[in-house]
């Protein structure tokens, strides 16, 4: 959770002009970060399609740990992005839906989703070729391919 920018006031952050993502001090930074975690475009996107109990997400989200989803769903809740509300039931019912906020984002995160669903398979290839390259690179040479790739480097 990112707390670097805590101490600023409402007003101080009314007067923050225009973010410079590239600025390692810029508040954008963090935003970037929570928006970057898997976790995050992964429960994002499954609320799109309306609210959801927690059980349910987790369920939609295959392989989220108990705890990362809670600690995921604290964080977007913090930052606007969830809405978390507690209905009086026994046991009492939690159910989580998109603000206005987050549902702002949800284009992006459904364009990245497809897009990784579209583009696994050459990214997969892409990774055994460079697998392969580098394995190749790091395998022992013989004294005589070893001096002759050295005086290549050199001219």
């Amino acid at each position: 959770m990112d707390t670097k920018f805590n101490h600023l006031s409402r007003s101080q952050i009314g007067k923050i002009r225009a973010g410079d993502i590239y600025d390692v001090a810029c508040p954008s930074r963090s935003v970037i970060q929570m928006l970057a975690d898997k976790w995050t475009i992964l429960v994002i996107d499954s609320l799109s399609s309306g609210p959801m109990r927690f059980g349910e997400l987790r369920r939609q989200v295959g392989g989220v740990t108990q705890k990362m989803l809670t600690q995921t769903l604290r964080m977007l809740e913090r930052d606007g992005l969830v809405l978390r509300v507690v209905y009086a039931s026994a046991p009492p019912s939690v159910e989580y839906s998109l603000t206005p906020l987050g549902d702002s984002i949800t284009a992006i995160t459904e364009q990245m989703c497809r897009w990784a669903q579209e583009n696994m398979k050459p990214v997969l290839v892409a990774r055994l070729d460079y697998d392969s390259r580098v394995a190749l690179e790091q395998q022992p040479q013989s004294g005589a391919a070893v001096g002759n790739r050295a005086r290549r480097q050199l001219t």
